[in-house]
């Protein structure tokens, strides 16, 4: 969808001279006009609602705000931007865990999220085309002969997961022999590599790359297990809401927008989906 068709910009003393992009539905006053109908909820509303699960933010310590990390940021930015061209809020849902975040969206708690389109998840909402793609691989303490990927699937392995998220699930469909330890929050399953109770930790590149440095000569193995096709997901019953959310991703990644925002966040091993056919 071409930008004009969701948006416009205007010129007013309301904007200090500066183009503002607003939806076609409101003015440069902020007055209801004729809102589009695929959105019309959100746009009554006044908000985005954006739900996000660990280890996607993180709370400043000191005011409490929430600050992406890896996919959280690119969400994130990504909201911001289609809030302030509808001329609405954006606002983000915290909560702990991938399943929380589904039922989340489910019960109406949130509006949308981003997250790894699986098939456990797509017969429960429904995902724009992947937005983002970035590696699953696999962290090591330091002295671990480990140096790929396929050689971490061994009778005796111990590999620390987190439960429910996409890493693991793909994870779960090819390990044959090494036990999977699974644990409710990243943290966790740092702990058990960090404290020798696992061979290696299993999780998206980024977030690895991260923990990595937590912990003195631990390594990130350079090859990868997977690839977490990250996509928008909405609840299923809002097919508009589906189809608008999906074009702007289509236009945010041929306009460079999504590109721009990796390289603003400097999210090593993220990179731009494929267009959608």
């Amino acid at each position: 969808m071409p930008l004009a068709d969701f948006a416009e910009p205007v010129v007013g003393p309301a904007t200090s001279g500066r183009t503002r992009w607003l939806h076609p539905g409101y003015n440069c006053y902020n007055r209801p006009m004729t809102p589009d109908p695929r959105i019309a909820d959100l746009i009554e509303a006044g908000e985005i609602r954006l739900g996000l699960f660990l280890p996607q933010y993180a709370k400043d310590a000191a005011g409490g705000e929430c600050r992406g990390i890896g996919i959280g940021f690119v969400a994130i930015a990504m909201m911001r931007a289609l809030a302030e061209r509808l001329g609405i809020a954006m606002r983000v849902v915290e909560f702990p865990t991938p399943p929380t975040t589904v039922e989340g969206i489910k019960a109406g708690a949130c509006d949308l999220t981003f997250m790894g389109i699986e098939p456990s998840r797509t017969a429960v909402l429904d995902f724009t085309a992947p937005v983002v793609q970035f590696d699953y691989t696999f962290m090591v303490p330091v002295g671990s002969p480990l140096q790929h990927a396929a050689a971490c699937d061994r009778p005796g392995l111990r590999i620390a997961v987190v439960r429910g998220h996409a890493s693991t699930l793909e994870l779960t469909r090819i390990a044959k022999h090494a036990e999977l330890i699974g644990f409710d929050l990243p943290d966790d399953a740092f702990d058990l590599l960090r404290s020798g109770k696992a061979d290696a930790f299993a999780a998206p590149r980024e977030v690895l790359l991260d923990y990595a440095a937590k912990l003195p000569d631990s390594r990130v193995l350079a090859d990868a297990y997977g690839v977490n096709n990250v996509g928008i997901a909405v609840a299923k019953g809002h097919a508009g809401r589906l189809a608008f959310i999906s074009a702007f991703a289509e236009d945010a990644k041929a306009s460079g927008l999504v590109g721009e925002i990796i390289a603003r966040g400097g999210l090593r091993g993220f990179r731009v989906a494929p267009r959608s056919a």
